[in-house]
């Protein structure tokens, strides 16, 4: 049974510019905030109760990471929107988890909407949607639920390493970005890994109609890694070239890093996808041989019978002068002279290597 897809674009249906509302599945999911408020000497580490706790970092001059898990509590993001002053349609992007990845530059603050890989244990390709705010003193990330790929970033944040506590938020964007970047190289390594074990097993001749499920079911994970990975390229390149106040020149250095990695991953992904086209193509050849090979060995035996039919046809007839009929071993001699016939054929067929 065919599994039944949902329509989320109905939701948005005659509904004003800017209202909030959820797209995603995870309904059920309970609101987690953490903060993390640093300088070069020192970090505070959180668990938020509500969203109003969070409002004291804005006027701070540490940085802040404010990280909201739980989408589906429109009503909290819509509380801190209205405290950073975000445009009603950022938080609806926000909520909004179809949003294709893109970037929104205002005056006080700079928006981003990503999406982030990772395997399960399954080896199922999981895509979750994470946005970015980014403010003067602070960058704000909301995830739909919790589980993410940041968490040595955290533990950088929470040892001091490198740059991250030194380099304003901008940096801080930077590493959470750079993070999710990371995991796509992990994903696409598992993706040519499962592309490699599909060439073998087609090589091998081992083929089964599983088979074609497997490279279609490959071919829809590799389009939605895809969709997710080929519109970063704008986003960065943007940044990179934006002269907006919160981007600091001396960290342009590093976005450029990330669109490097972007680049890198996109011709791996065209690769991959010539790939699984041609694996497509091998199994059906390998099909079509699979085929020829029945279709020749029933052709042989179809036209080794044919002169043995013919000779039996002969003498299944029932005419009464039929010399050979009165022979006394006639019925020896044509059992000889099918047999014969029959040897002569294989050898034949053998000889112009058809067998």
């Amino acid at each position: 049974m065919a599994k039944k897809r949902t329509a989320k674009y109905k939701k948005h249906i005659g509904k004003a510019p800017g209202t909030l509302v959820y797209t995603g599945e995870k309904t059920s999911q309970k609101l987690f905030i953490e903060s993390f408020d640093f300088n070069p000497d020192s970090y505070n580490e959180l668990e938020l109760k509500d969203v109003e706790e969070a409002f004291k970092f804005k006027s701070s001059d540490t940085i802040t990471w404010i990280n909201l898990n739980g989408l589906n509590h429109i009503d909290d993001i819509e509380k801190i929107g209205t405290h950073y002053d975000l445009h009603p349609l950022i938080l609806e992007d926000i909520v909004n988890t179809s949003q294709r990845p893109k970037i929104d530059e205002y005056d006080d603050y700079i928006f981003l909407s990503l999406k982030m890989l990772h395997y399960d244990t399954d080896e199922n390709v999981i895509i979750e949607q994470v946005s970015f705010v980014l403010c003067e003193n602070s960058v704000l990330s909301f995830q739909e639920a919790e589980g993410d790929v940041f968490e040595n970033v955290r533990e950088r944040i929470r040892e001091g390493k490198g740059r991250i506590r030194t380099s304003g938020s901008d940096y801080l964007l930077y590493a959470l970005i750079d993070a999710i970047v990371d995991h796509y190289y992990i994903v696409g390594e598992t993706l040519g890994n499962k592309i490699e074990d599909l060439e073998d097993i087609l090589f091998s001749g081992e083929v089964d109609e599983s088979i074609s499920h497997q490279v279609l079911r490959l071919k829809k994970e590799l389009l939605k890694v895809r969709r997710a990975i080929f519109p970063l390229r704008e986003i960065i390149n943007r940044i990179e070239k934006s002269e907006h106040n919160l981007i600091h020149k001396k960290n342009i250095q590093f976005y450029r890093d990330v669109y490097d990695h972007i680049i890198q991953l996109s011709d791996s992904i065209d690769i991959y996808r010539e790939m699984i086209w041609s694996l497509m193509d091998m199994y059906m050849t390998t099909i079509s041989n699979r085929m020829n090979e029945v279709m020749k060995v029933l052709t042989i035996i179809a036209t080794i019978f044919i002169p043995l039919t013919f000779i039996a046809g002969i003498y299944g007839m029932n005419f009464d002068h039929m010399p050979e009929l009165h022979f006394k071993n006639a019925y020896y001699m044509v059992w000889g002279i099918m047999i014969l016939i029959f040897l002569g054929m294989l050898y034949y067929f053998r000889k112009k290597k058809w067998l």
